[in-house]
């Protein structure tokens, strides 16, 4: 498996443009996808550089509604003719920050004919599945953290029902994807016990010299129970990385726009 960082807050060079935002170039299972587009065109351009052909990507995943990872899906509508995109059926909800913000997609590729809207579960292909788990029991609780969504003409805090994760099973691996992992790190890793987890965390507003500090060492204790291997970015924050990488040594990694990594 092959997994090229197109799109990321910090790059690991000047050559590559990075945002706050995530995008992924994946070679998994015979197919080649993309995971998630950041905020604009930025993936689009390291992308080149990185070598990853975007016009030959076969299947492309949002992985929830939030223009960090949805801004650039017009560019690679543009750039890729063929690709289904699939998507919750609830991303197109309208969504904000805790400052009121909009941070939802552009509505008006709402009724493009190659989004696929999932629910549960969508097979992709051999090996490449997309789950909500929507209904499952939390381990830890799920801290909307300002966030809200309106459903129903109504603004309400977030249950993050538009976020989905792509579980890969290759060579007796099992790797998840996740872009921002609202619903819990912690969770997830009790739900689908993966070999290695990919995305971001959601830590950035834990304080680890204030408030943060517990609920971060909690995080740490959990994630260490189990056998996974952790490449973590974007939401995850930088203070909050180095503090999880003093506790969890080698078992934790970041990954910057414009690095490769093989599994």
């Amino acid at each position: 498996m092959i997994v090229k960082v197109l799109t990321e807050n910090t790059a690991c060079s000047g050559e590559f443009r990075a945002e706050h935002g995530l995008s992924l170039y994946l070679e998994a299972c015979g197919h080649r996808l993309l995971f998630d587009m950041g905020q604009s065109g930025a993936f689009a351009e390291n992308a080149a550089r990185l070598g990853a052909d975007l016009a030959g990507v076969e299947f492309a995943v949002l992985s929830h509604g939030h223009y960090d990872h949805g801004g650039g899906l017009g560019t690679f509508l543009a750039v890729n003719r063929r690709a289904p995109v699939f998507l919750s059926r609830y991303a197109f909800e309208e969504h904000g920050n805790a400052e009121g913000k909009n941070i939802g997609l552009d509505p008006a590729l709402a009724a493009e004919p190659r989004l696929v809207f999932t629910g549960a579960s969508c097979r992709i292909a051999e090996g490449l599945e997309l789950l909500s788990c929507v209904g499952r029991p939390c381990r830890v609780p799920v801290d909307p953290a300002g966030l809200t969504a309106v459903t129903g003409g109504r603004r309400e805090p977030e249950d993050f029902r538009h976020e989905q994760y792509l579980l890969v099973r290759e060579n007796g691996k099992r790797v998840l994807f996740s872009g921002c992992s609202h619903r819990g790190v912690v969770n997830l890793v009790s739900w689908f016990e993966p070999d290695v987890l990919i995305g971001g965390f959601h830590f950035m507003k834990l304080d680890p010299a204030g408030p943060g500090r517990q609920a971060l060492d909690e995080a740490a204790e959990e994630l260490m129970r189990r056998r996974t291997v952790y490449y973590t970015c974007h939401c995850t924050g930088a203070a909050q990385y180095r503090y999880l990488k003093e506790r969890m040594k080698n078992r934790i990694r970041y990954l910057s726009c414009g690095q490769t990594l093989e599994l």
